[in-house]
């Protein structure tokens, strides 16, 4: 598996809790609205942080996007 793909399964269990959501709700959210190709080309800056800084990052990136996040 190579580091990019670790780093977006972690972000993706990640999210997951963040947002209490199923690991199939968080697939289909990431892949509706580009977050894996998100977390792919910012995978250099993004690694570096915490994982609290990435949950709010994927929000702000839904957001941007139009997505109905959950409460």
């Amino acid at each position: 598996m190579s580091k990019e793909t670790a780093f977006t399964v972690f972000c993706l269990e990640n999210y997951k809790v963040h947002r209490h959501l199923s690991g199939q709700e968080v697939w289909k959210l990431f892949d509706r609205y580009g977050v894996f190709a998100y977390l792919r080309e910012f995978y250099d800056v993004l690694h570096t942080t915490g994982h609290q800084y990435i949950n709010h990052d994927i929000d702000i990136y839904l957001e941007s996007r139009g997505a109905k996040l959950p409460e």
